[in-house]
Parts: structure tokens; sequence; C-alpha cells
């Protein structure tokens, strides 16, 4: 999304899991939020899609929007559902993996 079109989100109401739709067999995102100290990323996961394990080097924070989905942080398992949010550590592995179709935000906090 072009920082135009982000600009146009500003100053108004969103349903954030309005602003991503989802796509079949795939992951979608839309990234609503970017600046030099962070961005903010919807994202939409068709039922058996997920994120491998992979680290980042700041904090995430990872809000359901809707369905169901399965995280792994450092070794353990959590089961999420709309309306749960869960904070990713900077550098710590984690993975996410569809239950149900599901739509998350994830706010990457950059130190």
């Amino acid at each position: 999304m072009s920082e135009e079109k982000r600009a146009e989100l500003k100053g108004k109401i969103l349903n954030l899991k309005s602003l991503v739709e989802y796509q079949d067999g795939t992951v979608a995102s839309r990234m609503i939020v970017n600046s030099h100290s962070g961005s903010i990323t919807l994202f939409s996961f068709d039922e058996n899609e997920g994120l491998s394990e992979h680290t980042a080097p700041y904090d995430a924070v990872v809000t359901i929007l809707d369905g169901e989905c399965e995280v792994w942080v450092s070794g353990e398992t959590f089961s999420m559902r709309e309306g749960d949010t869960i904070i990713f550590p900077a550098n710590a592995p984690h993975a996410l993996s569809a239950v149900t179709r599901f739509k998350m935000s994830l706010t990457m906090i950059r130190g």
C-alpha cells in the first residue's frame, strides 16, 4: 500500500478486520502504518496457512482479529482466537499456523 493510500486511513474510525480480505490458499497482508519507529500490518491467513519459525530484532505485538490460530514462542504453544493478544519478544523464535481462517494485526516496535 502506498504512503498516499495509508494517509487516507488517518483520522478515521477503522474496522481493522475489514481492511484485509481472505484469499484462498494463501496469506494476504496490508501495511497500514509504516514509520521509522515501527509499523502496523494486517494479515489474513487461509485455513492451514501460517508463518514458519523465525525471529525479529524487535518486540512484535500480535492481536487476533478473526478466527483461530496456534502460535509458538520459544518452544511454547498457545491457542489464540479473536480478541487475544500476545507479545513476541525481540529475538525469540516464533511461528504461527491457522486452525481456521484467521486475521491478525502485527505491530512492530523498533527499539
